[in-house]
């Protein structure tokens, strides 16, 4: 039997999928399955146990080339991806995304029973001809789940396996211990990652920047900064009165996984980096805003959400001049919270 799963970003989608991988290996242990995914988010899945082979799409880099004038090539690479995308008969293919660039790729796979949620958002289900229900209301890796559970699959504890091999972990040690933080160290300090790809779900850098000095100061704690964008990271450390480690792009995901399975906590804004950290079972302390923590907060126990109750919230915007949900948590919520938990 072969198996498509077509799940292509963000980082904090491609965790809430995996444990919908494990129940599809566990229902059809001897099937070929391939995970089509972008780039941005392939490191996450990489000799993952449960998967026989991994099919980059690279979008992004394709529209770039189009939108530069450069034609021949990008094109010629997309006849090469289709071919290899159908080297495979697929007996089912599964499209976790559900949006219209998946479930192309969905009608482009040639697979046999094309299942998806029963939605229209960006005319997706049009492409399937197998549907179920999607409920809105449960978080989002009991909604993936609802894929492998129609299948036949009886549903345990989800489970989050990333391939953390030595190598990761030697990479991350090395780190470390430039930085003065040794193995027998464990647990000595906690992990703040500021970044979030939406501006509303930002808190103020210099609050973050109090924060880590109250960490230092009064706790005792290292705190180690990360993120894609430095350019905040760097900000917050200037507006601290005490030191702190930036490691701002210096890791892979599998190595930042590896390294908050060391943290003693991490702090962090709604986004992907939270769900690594709740994926690898270290306590998460998560300010949100505009977004629903019953669906896309950190999963499982231990785990803590800071959101204020204003009417408007959570709205899923983008955009706000306000920005008052994010701006009403103060450092007194977060440090309380942080107290609580060390």
């Amino acid at each position: 039997m072969n198996i498509l799963i077509v799940k292509l970003s963000a980082i904090g989608d491609v965790i809430h999928t995996l444990p919908s991988l494990r129940e599809l290996r566990r229902r059809y242990p001897e099937a070929h399955i391939t995970w089509v995914i972008e780039e941005a988010s392939a490191d996450l899945i990489k000799d993952h146990p449960d998967l026989d082979r991994i099919l980059i799409f690279p979008r992004k880099r394709w529209i770039k080339e189009f939108k530069a004038g450069r034609l021949r090539k990008p094109a010629g690479e997309m006849r090469a991806w289709i071919h290899s995308l159908r080297e495979r008969p697929y007996d089912l293919v599964i499209d976790f995304h559900g949006l219209f660039k998946s479930a192309f790729i969905v009608f482009l796979s040639g697979g046999k029973r094309k299942l998806g949620y029963d939605s229209m958002q960006e005319l997706s289900g049009l492409f399937y001809n197998e549907k179920i229900p999607e409920n809105m209301e449960k978080h989002a890796v009991d909604r993936y789940l609802d894929f492998p559970r129609y299948l036949g699959a009886n549903i345990g504890k989800p489970e989050f396996p990333i391939a953390i091999r030595p190598l990761h972990e030697r990479n991350i040690a090395e780190i470390l211990k430039s930085y003065g933080l040794y193995e027998h160290e464990k647990d000595a300090f906690i992990v703040v990652s500021p970044v979030a790809l939406w501006e509303t779900k930002l808190w103020q850098n210099e609050k973050f920047a109090r924060l880590a000095d109250r960490i230092n100061e009064e706790l005792d704690m290292k705190v180690i900064l990360t993120g894609a964008e430095r350019k905040i990271l760097d900000d917050i450390q200037r507006r601290m009165r005490t030191s702190s480690i930036n490691l701002g792009g210096q890791t892979t995901l599998r190595e930042l996984a590896c390294l908050y399975r060391q943290a003693k906590l991490v702090i962090s804004t709604d986004s992907g980096p939270m769900h690594l950290a709740a994926a690898v079972g270290t306590p998460v302390i998560a300010l949100f805003g505009p977004t629903d923590p019953r669906r896309t907060g950190p999963y499982g126990e231990g785990h803590l959400v800071i959101q204020k109750a204003l009417s408007c919230s959570p709205c899923l915007l983008k955009k706000c001049d306000s920005m008052q949900c994010m701006r009403d948590i103060s450092v007194e919520d977060i440090f309380e919270a942080v107290r609580e938990k060390v």
